[in-house]
């Protein structure tokens, strides 16, 4: 498993699932949805915390930088003036 997910990547989806599931366990989301959002939150949390989605995987996308060895983008080109 290669790491495919930069520091802000990772930042933006932890915040986002821990918000997620406050809101199930505070009850303001309930039910279904709730039920739904929660599994999902964890989900989002999970691929923060590994610094790897496996959908981005599948569509060869990364959002690590240039600088990372492990990254699975293609660089593109460098331009000469």
């Amino acid at each position: 498993m290669k790491k495919n997910l930069s520091a802000a990547d990772r930042t933006i989806r932890i915040i986002a699932g821990l918000v997620v599931v406050f809101f199930v366990l505070n009850g303001t989301i309930q039910g279904t949805v709730g039920i739904l959002l929660a599994v999902a939150a964890v989900v989002i949390i999970g691929t923060g915390v590994v610094s790897f989605c496996p959908i981005y995987a599948a569509f060869g996308i990364s959002t690590q930088g240039k600088s990372d060895k492990s990254s699975t983008a293609p660089l593109a080109p460098s331009r000469k003036a």
